[in-house]
């Protein structure tokens, strides 16, 4: 798992690329977080357009910070626009809490 993080005006802006699974979770998670609070940006957009694969450690991963950074006043939405993550997206119910976009620049101009 790579990450990449760019930020855009309140945006912080993180690329997963690769298998977001129970080997990568753990480390992802700790790089994330420390950006989050780091950056002090209070909307965050997760790039998953590049994920090949996902288990249940990724869906744990992405509630996981949903609920960290909305407890702390920050709001999350996802980029994908690859069909097998959004049928598990879907099948997740993270439909259902997330505003998903099928690209970055839909999501800043719509929030």
């Amino acid at each position: 798992m790579q990450l990449l993080f760019d930020s855009f005006n309140e945006f912080l802006i993180i690329k997963f690329k690769g298998e977001l699974d129970h080997h990568s979770t753990e480390e992802a998670r700790k790089i994330i977080d420390d950006h989050y609070f780091k950056d002090n940006k209070k909307k965050v957009i997760l790039d998953l357009r590049d994920v090949v694969f996902m288990d249940s450690s990724g869906i744990g991963l992405i509630m996981g910070r949903y609920k960290l950074f909305k407890e702390s006043g920050g709001e999350v939405f996802i980029v994908s626009s690859n069909p097998y993550l959004d049928r598990i997206l879907q099948m997740s119910g993270i439909f259902k809490i997330m505003k998903i976009y099928s690209s970055i620049d839909s999501a800043i101009d719509n929030n």
